[in-house]
């Protein structure tokens, strides 16, 4: 009984959560042209849901499970969405597509969310591994949001070869400001990839005196790193755009959701 009542009370907070999640990813954004008071609440709440969650998870160290790395990811790219919302005028629009997949990471959370969770094992080098951490989860939320502004461009691109430019395509942005975003929101996840990768170096060599360890998180972590920078200088070479370039966008996030949550997945849930 009081095993049962802990978990009952876990499963209650990782619902209310994901409900936090729902109107944002369930509102008709169409009949807005730009972020309203409802906008800002749905997302909002949408934010201190998944955070409050995340931070019950947490506890005060780092869990290494696989439900808890989803939930904290959630809440970090909803922060940093709604940041990207108050300086770009265009990002709000992406809502329809983000939120429905968080929504989905959250659901995939809750079922897996009792999966037994482990903290982060203790090492003289704690600094090191807070900022690596801290670096790769914001890595992680901007590409999320750089996948969903390339998928915005698949979907204006197959809505336009149908000649059905109707429906979703009604609230996201333009074919243009969708691979503007996707541009800056690639830069900057290239350039924090980049130091999550060094810290990650730091962190190894402080703990085990190695400075580079092929495991598959590195790995998966370099070629996703390797593949935003050919695009990127691809598109500064030649321009490239519109479909391949989301394809490249969306491939560099696969590599990266592998590396990340995927890597928690196979150890925490199918190995567990």
């Amino acid at each position: 009984m009081s095993y049962s009542r802990p978990m009952e009370r876990s499963l209650l907070y990782n619902l209310a959560a994901l409900a936090a999640l729902l109107p944002a990813a369930l509102v008709d954004y169409r009949a807005r042209e730009r972020p309203d008071g409802v906008i800002w609440v749905l997302l909002g709440v949408a934010a201190a849901g998944s955070a409050s969650w995340a931070g019950v998870l947490l506890g005060g160290h780092w869990l290494t499970g696989f439900a808890a790395a989803l939930w904290v990811s959630i809440a970090v790219t909803l922060v940093v969405f709604i940041a990207l919302v108050a300086v770009s005028a265009h990002a709000w629009r992406l809502t329809p597509l983000l939120l429905p997949y968080l929504l989905l990471l959250g659901g995939v959370a809750t079922v897996w969310a009792q999966t037994a969770e482990g903290a982060a094992p203790g090492a003289p080098a704690t600094a090191w591994l807070n900022v690596h951490i801290v670096v790769s989860v914001l890595t992680y939320a901007l590409l999320t949001i750089a996948a969903i502004a390339g998928f915005a461009v698949l979907v204006h691109e197959r809505a336009l070869k149908r000649k059905r430019p109707r429906g979703i395509t009604q609230v996201l942005p333009s074919i243009a400001d969708s691979e503007a975003l996707e541009l800056r929101l690639l830069i900057a996840g290239e350039i924090v990839l980049g130091a999550g990768l060094l810290t990650g170096v730091a962190t190894r060599y402080a703990n085990e005196g190695i400075l580079l360890a092929l495991d598959h998180k590195t790995l998966l972590s370099v070629l996703a790193f390797t593949v935003i920078g050919a695009l990127l200088f691809a598109r500064w070479r030649t321009g490239v755009r519109g479909r391949r370039a989301a394809h490249f966008v969306l491939a560099a996030y696969l590599l990266l959701t592998l590396a990340y949550p995927g890597v928690k997945f196979v150890t925490d849930v199918l190995l567990a």
